[in-house]
């Protein structure tokens, strides 16, 4: 068995007196796609910031690549992106241009064919002149995936990456996150709040409930241990114990 490219130990986040992350260990092994599914508050931004080196562990260790994260950020976040619907891009920029800003930051070279390639995939090509400012909810969300699959990651982090999308869209991206996991090894971690999605999309699932880990497995596994029927009654039934 390949080793982890993610290895999470004993990860706790405080923020004064309120701990958002408690304890929380898990590892994503290449071309793993893991789902991380919570009700609101359960702690599952936090954990994605801490991965990314945005905020700072309270305690506990992130490795990625059999690297420590607190000593070798610079050289594991240059294979890392991360996608959001709840995040922004310069709206003064065309989204062509954003994406020339995100490929020359990373270093890449044979810029223009990247951004031909990643355009297509995510029929971007009638919003590739637009202001970003002018973008809908929808083109903004693939904007954002465009950003994060155009550097070729081996780590991907989507925090509900198909919201805002129409359905047929949703369903080409995660056949596209597909087919990169498959050709390329990627390895994502995912959170979504559509348990179909999650379902379909993730070979393992780690439920979270107030900062902590209270599931692992495959939704089947988790559904069982709960004696629900699917992974929407396991989490209105976690939710209502919030």
């Amino acid at each position: 068995m390949s080793l982890p490219i993610v290895e999470v130990q004993g990860l706790i986040k405080r923020f004064g007196d309120f701990t958002a992350v408690d304890g929380i260990s898990f590892e994503i092994r290449p071309g793993e796609i893991v789902g991380l599914l919570g009700p609101n508050g359960a702690g599952k931004t936090t954990t994605i910031q801490m991965l990314l080196g945005m905020i700072t562990p309270t305690a506990g260790s992130i490795r990625m690549f059999g690297l420590d994260l607190a000593k070798h950020r610079e050289t594991i976040l240059s294979q890392v992106n991360f996608s959001s619907t709840y995040i922004s891009m310069p709206y003064s920029l065309t989204v062509e241009e954003n994406l020339r800003v995100v490929a020359k930051l990373y270093g890449l070279t044979d810029i223009p064919r990247r951004i031909d390639e990643v355009v297509k995939k995510l029929e971007m090509e009638e919003s590739r002149g637009k202001l970003t400012r002018k973008l809908s909810s929808g083109q903004m969300t693939r904007l954002t995936l465009a950003k994060a699959i155009l550097t070729d990651p081996k780590v991907l982090f989507l925090d509900e990456p198909t919201a805002s999308l129409d359905p047929d869209i949703a369903h080409k991206i995660r056949h596209l996150l597909k087919d990169v996991r498959r050709s390329a090894g990627l390895s994502v971690l995912y959170t979504s709040h559509n348990m179909r999605e999650m379902e379909e999309m993730s070979d393992r699932i780690i439920f979270l409930q107030r900062g902590k880990i209270v599931a692992q497995g495959t939704a089947q596994e988790i559904t069982t241990r709960f004696g629900q029927s699917d992974l929407e009654e396991v989490f209105l039934k976690l939710a209502r114990e919030k």
